[in-house]
């Protein structure tokens, strides 16, 4: 069995793998300051109760933008599984050709998005990420990362509006009734909801203008609830990263 982490800026996917079937998931919160000890305590607290034990495990995986939870998950990992933690970063050789100016600016989750991507859909492929950034990013007709672009995630831009206002307030991002909000609630919730469903289309076909049409997969913490808003959204994939923490973990090892 595998045991996958994927650390976020806001949250933190766990998923545990039997071959390829993901059989556990858990989301939560990304705690920047959390020590060795502390995630030690926290990972067992999912496992034990799901009747995994350390000799279960053939290994890990971490893909994370946090460097400093990279830091204090990696040896905790490593003491409580007692099998090698494979991290996504410089020197993994993930087989995806990156074909940017600087390769090593590329965030390690949207490496392993786009080597899932590739894997599961095929080239070319567009994958949006709906996280703390919104991000797309565009694997070519040959296989190879192309670039792509990155725009606030959507609790950001609520974040924003409520700290820059003083009568509005934090909302459920639910869709609301109408387009036409009948309240202030539904009103913010039409404007972030439907407003950032529009972002997310005006990017993806000002892409497929610049490089040709393809698929696009959503994934992400709230991707569920705004991929059925977007016209260019064609698959929902919410375990993306998590399978491509696999793909790679199994890759490491041929």
């Amino acid at each position: 069995m595998l045991l996958a982490i994927d650390v976020g800026n806001t949250q933190t996917a766990v998923g545990v793998f039997d071959d390829a079937e993901l059989v556990h998931q858990w989301r939560l919160s990304s705690v920047r300051e959390r020590t060795k000890d502390e995630f030690q305590v926290l990972v067992r607290g999912l496992l034990e109760p799901a009747g995994y034990s350390k000799d279960d495990f053939e290994g890990a995986a971490i893909s994370s933008v946090v460097p400093a939870v990279t830091m204090a998950l990696q040896p905790a990992l490593e003491d409580l599984i007692d099998a090698a933690v494979m991290v996504v970063g410089p020197g993994l050789d993930t087989g995806l050709a990156v074909l940017i100016d600087n390769p090593a600016e590329v965030g390690a989750d949207r490496v392993v998005n786009s080597v899932a991507a590739l894997e599961k859909y095929g080239a070319p492929v567009l994958v949006v990420d709906f996280g703390t950034a919104t991000t797309f990013d565009v694997v070519n007709p040959d296989g190879a990362y192309v670039g792509g672009a990155i725009a606030p995630g959507l609790e950001v831009s609520m974040d924003a509006l409520i700290t820059a206002t003083a009568a509005l307030r934090r909302v459920d991002l639910v869709e609301p009734r109408s387009v036409v909000g009948k309240s202030t609630v539904e009103a913010i919730q039409s404007g972030l909801l439907y407003g950032y469903a529009g972002l997310v289309d005006g990017i993806v076909r000002r892409i497929f203008a610049d490089v040709g049409s393809m698929p696009t997969v959503a994934t992400g913490g709230i991707a569920p609830t705004m991929a059925p808003l977007c016209e260019t959204v064609d698959h929902l994939d919410s375990a993306l990263t998590l399978d491509g923490l696999r793909l790679l973990f199994d890759r490491s090892k041929e």
